[in-house]
Parts: C-alpha cells; sequence; structure tokens
C-alpha cells in the first residue's frame, strides 16, 4: 500500500528515510535501516573523508540494499567528501545546511541521486530547477540544524511549488506522522529523533534514555544569534548557552561553546553538559528497540490509519 514512486526512485521497499545525523549516522543504523526496507543515511558532518570512505564500505558489508550519504555543506572536508562519494559511487547523496547548486552537475553526471534538506520554499524552487531527484523539507520541529516554519505549513506549499517529489521532515515518529505526510502531499518521510532510540545507534544510552523520558516541551532551540539555530533537549548546556546569548556574547565565542558539545553529548553520555540534538517528536517516543521493528510498527500503523480514513476495515484493504 505505502510502496510509490519514491520507492522506485531509490530502490527501497518503504518511504522512509534516516535522516543524516553526524556522528550517530553509522554503518551500523545506516545498513540496519536500508536492509529494513528504508534508505539508511550514512551522516558524515565534519568527519574525515577517510572516515567517510571506510563508513560506506561497512555499509556495503553489512547490506546490498540502496543507502545514502549526506554532506554537511559547512564541513571543512567538503570537497574531499564530495569526491568520496563519487569515487565510491554512492546511490544517494543527501545535503544539509545550505545550498548545494554548485555540487548538483557533478553528481548527477555521476548518476547519483541528489537529496537536498531545504527549510524554505524559495530554495526549494531554485534547487528544482537544477534538477535535484527529490527534498527533504524539514519543519522547526526537527532536531538538530532547523529553519523557522513548521512542518505542516511548509510541505503542502512546497509540493504546490516544484515538480520533484517531497519528502517530509520534522515531528514524525509513528505511522500516523507517515500517514499525514502523505496527506500533505508528501511522497515519504524523513526520521532522526525515532532512529536514535534504536539499539544500532550508538548513541549513549543515556542520551537514549533522556528522549525516552522527554515530553512534549522538553527541547528547546538555541544559536538563533549565530545564524544556525539548533533544537536540543533542554539541559544545562542549552541554558548556559541561552543566558550567553541572551547578554550579547559574540557570535564566535557562543561557537567556541558549541564546538565538541555534541560528542559529549551524544556519544559520551554527558547528558548536561553536551548537546542533545532531538526534535519535538522525542515526546512521542517512549522506548528503545530494533530498527526493523520501528519501521514494521510504523508502516503497519499508517496502513491502519490509511485503511481507517478510506472508511475500510484493515484486513481489507492490505489483501
Amino acid at each position: 500500500m505505502l510502496h510509490n514512486y519514491l520507492c522506485d526512485l531509490l530502490g527501497i521497499k518503504y518511504p522512509i528515510v534516516q535522516g543524516g545525523m553526524a556522528w550517530l549516522g553509522t554503518s551500523e543504523l545506516v545498513a540496519a535501516v536500508s536492509a529494513a526496507g528504508g534508505l539508511g543515511t550514512i551522516g558524515s558532518g565534519h568527519a574525515h573523508p577517510e572516515w567517510l570512505k571506510e563508513q560506506i564500505r561497512q555499509v556495503r558489508e553489512l547490506t546490498d540494499n540502496p543507502f545514502a550519504v549526506n554532506i554537511m555543506l559547512m564541513s571543512p572536508f567538503l570537497k574531499d567528501n564530495l569526491k568520496v562519494v563519487l569515487d565510491e559511487a554512492v546511490p544517494v547523496v543527501t545535503f544539509g545546511a545550505g545550498n548545494p547548486g554548485n555540487c548538483i552537475p557533478a553528481l548527477k553526471e555521476a548518476g547519483i541521486k541528489v537529496i537536498p534538506v531545504v527549510s524554505s520554499v524559495a530554495l526549494a524552487v531554485r534547487l528544482d530547477r537544477q534538477g535535484v531527484d527529490t527534498f527533504v523539507a524539514e519543519g522547526m520541529e526537527s532536531g538538530g540544524h532547523i529553519g523557522d516554519t513548521a512542518t505542516f505549513p511548509l510541505i503542502p506549499q512546497i509540493v504546490d511549488s516544484v515538480k520533484s517529489p517531497v519528502i517530509a521532515a520534522g515531528g514524525v515518529a509513528d505511522g500516523r506522522g507517515l500517514a499525514a505526510a502523505l496527506a500533505l502531499g508528501a511522497q515519504g518521510v524523513q526520521m532522526g529523533t525515532r532512529f536514535i532510540c534504536s539499539t544500532e545507534c550508538i548513541a549513549h544510552i543515556k542520551f537514549k534514555e533522556q528522549i525516552v523520558q522527554a515530553r512534549d516541551r522538553s527541547t528547546v532551540v538555541t544559536g538563533v544569534s549565530t545564524g544556525h539555530p539548533v533544537r536540543c533537549l533542554m539541559n544545562r548546556f542549552t541554558r548556559h548557552f541561552a543566558a550567553m546569548e541572551k547578554a550579547g556574547t559574540p557570535v564566535e565565542q557562543l561557537e567556541n561553546l558549541g564546538r565538541g558539545s555534541m560528542y559529549r553529548g551524544a556519544i559520551e553520555g554527558n547528558v548536561e553538559d553536551g548537546s542533545l540534538m532531538a526534535g519535538q517528536v522525542a515526546g512521542l517516543i517512549r522506548d528503545i528497540k530494533p530498527v526493523k521493528d520501528i519501521i514494521a510498527d510504523i508502516v503497519t500503523e499508517a496502513e491502519r490509519v490509511i485503511c481507517a480514513m478510506n472508511g475500510s476495515k484493515y484486513e481489507e484493504c492490505v489483501r
């Protein structure tokens, strides 16, 4: 029931994409998502190209299914990592934190699918003209770097403005969210926070537990004054960062404060003095389980919701 054009385009079974999370989008998680029928994504972040090359090869040892690499446009290794994905013939590349326009021609020429992450209609329209394959339209409910428009108003506006299919991100963690995204005109969803709470994700157990314990108002946005707002779980680090922003601390000092904070929180498990990037949807997540179970549950729930909206019984609808 859920298999659609996006699935055919990316060579996946279900229209579910894993977000390209720095430090956490490693081969273990990526291969598990792809093997379960979604599109796993290596999060290159600011990582060295040799690390990226190793991760790509590890994914291929674990699964034959398609996967993606997320390229952070602010990375100091941008050009080197682009060369890696070209040399390794990665099937899909996603982009975050900027306009990847200059990177698109070489990737398209190599036959690589290109998926930029956008948070505005204007950027989506501009990149659609350059022939990208699909978009991730990311609402401000998302964890990590965000824009300033919420998912529900953003998705249909972008769908109405571009020819390429749209993947919705921000506020999705279950089958209801997937069904809602499809109703808004998206062809699929991207999820990050839900996949952090998987057994395959290398995030520290203390970080995962913080997400499971989160409620509807457990996240906060900091870094607005730097031009790169970030959504995280509230803790001592975010309160200190917010106080410094309010006091008018220069951007350079704020950026130095944030340097290394994600590793402290996500990998080392310092849940008070590290950055715990997570979306508002953390309030919906109540367990930690294998990726295959996460995806299976989401697919079944989405099918049940769609059947119910059509006034059909699930057993009859999915025949």
